[in-house]
């Protein structure tokens, strides 16, 4: 597979392995070994060392084997893909509580990738992982609200650049059990794997940074106590809103993995909602702005509060 992409103001200054490895959805290793072997060409010319940085306008050239993904993933045009942007390098998509992002340990297919396959082929192949092509974040099955796809690789790399420099600014609505004293607040408390169940997560000594931040939009007594919060990410890690929340004593509404579903006020999901997103384009750099209306089965769940 050869690549050859121009160097976006999102990748400007990264280093030529780190480029190279996003670019090529490879390891920083097997990037720097390909640096080492002369066979990355930087604005024309061989990079020399792997630590050199790329500029605005580069041109990064280089050759990665062919990676296959079609004994993988079958396109499925039944699967609905709710659109709401599209371009020749990025897609955002408003996701339904229930549909799974990508194929996983028992969910090889019905996702919503073989879903976005089925209508964008060229995604084959975009990404640093096979069975997860164009996709750089995820929501959990149970969460609704905006996604980012990228349909190329330079779009690919450039987003997962903005995502770790936390330039990508993303809001999610949710209700919690309890009454939440303070108006705003940061939570700050590293996650990793929990050690007595495997399928969950925890706030963990060892596990890795993770910030989440909240913001009280109503409080409600009636007929349960609840509160209704934004919440912003600074970090993305697997289930973070809902460990974090859970850690405070305030679980997420509806879900039963940490501890938040209850017969007082019963739903068939957590109450998470993706509802903004806010970035520059991965290739342009035009400033974005995304909203996603809160569905029908979380207002009518807002509904019987008072």
């Amino acid at each position: 597979m050869r690549v050859l992409e121009t160097i976006p103001s999102a990748l400007a200054g990264e280093r030529v392995d780190r480029v190279v490895s996003m670019l090529g959805g490879c390891s920083r290793a097997d990037a720097a070994a390909l640096v080492g072997a002369g066979q990355v060409r930087v604005a024309g010319a061989v990079a020399i060392t792997r630590s050199a940085k790329v500029r605005l306008g580069d041109t990064v050239e280089f050759e990665l084997p062919d990676r296959s993904t079609a004994s993988i993933l079958v396109p499925e045009p039944e699967i609905v893909v709710p659109l709401v942007h599209e371009d020749e390098h990025l897609l955002v998509i408003d996701k339904p509580a229930g549909l799974i992002v990508h194929p996983g340990a028992g969910q090889p297919t019905g996702t919503l990738v073989h879903g976005l396959l089925a209508r964008y082929p060229e995604l084959v192949g975009v990404g640093a992982d096979p069975a997860r092509p164009g996709v750089v974040h995820r929501l959990d099955k149970g969460t609704s609200g905006l996604l980012l796809v990228a349909r190329t690789q330079v779009a690919y790399a450039a987003l997962v650049a903005a995502l770790s420099a936390r330039a990508v600014h993303r809001r999610y609505r949710t209700l919690v059990w309890g009454a939440v004293a303070a108006a705003s607040g940061l939570i700050d408390a590293p996650i990793g794997r929990s050690t007595r169940e495997a399928m969950k997560m925890a706030v963990a000594v060892r596990g890795k940074e993770a910030r989440t931040r909240y913001e009280v939009l109503a409080t409600f007594s009636e007929p349960v106590e609840v509160t209704e919060l934004a919440c912003t990410l600074e970090t993305g890690r697997t289930h973070q809103i809902r460990v974090h929340l859970s850690s405070i004593g305030h679980p997420v509404v509806g879900d039963l993995r940490y501890h938040g579903a209850r017969q007082s006020l019963p739903m068939g999901r957590p109450f998470l909602h993706a509802e903004l997103l806010e970035l520059d384009h991965p290739v342009t750099g035009d400033a974005l702005r995304f909203e996603s209306a809160l569905p029908d089965d979380l207002r009518q769940v807002l509904a019987q509060l008072g």
